[in-house]
């Protein structure tokens, strides 16, 4: 179902009054979800829906997936994180994954960022290079 620009509008406002201090506030999205609810404007439906895809989307630039060959040793997991949360900022949440398939190296995903340091990744990098030779 397409939006409609109200639709998109009234949601994108929801969604930027949604922070506190640069981050996302659980309690102001609670209040804002009731809000809506009690108030029911026109297609609140819609605009829930799509506000609860702008949070998603929103959660996911804070949230990383590390995926390795093996289990990682706890001091590099820590200084992964903790490099992460450098460049990404503190509020930062991880998830170690084993992945067998990747043969070695490590593959991390925050948000739309995608850092392949894969054995698996850089054999598919090549393939394809000598495909377009």
């Amino acid at each position: 179902m397409k939006l409609t620009k109200e639709v998109r509008k009234v949601s994108r406002e929801l969604f930027l009054t949604s922070f506190a201090d640069g981050r996302l506030d659980a309690q102001k999205v609670r209040n804002l979800l009731q809000a809506v609810v009690a108030s029911k404007p026109r297609h609140y439906m819609e605009i829930l829906k799509n506000y609860q895809r702008l949070i998603r989307i929103e959660m996911e630039k804070r949230h990383a997936i590390i995926e390795s060959a093996s289990e990682l040793n706890p001091d590099v997991s820590r200084r992964v994180v903790s490099d992460l949360k450098a460049k990404y900022g503190d509020d930062l949440t991880a998830d170690f994954k084993v992945e067998p398939s990747l043969i070695g190296g490590l593959r991390i995903r925050v948000g739309n960022d995608v850092f392949d340091g894969s054995v698996t990744g850089r054999l598919q990098r090549l393939e394809q290079e000598l495909a377009t030779v």
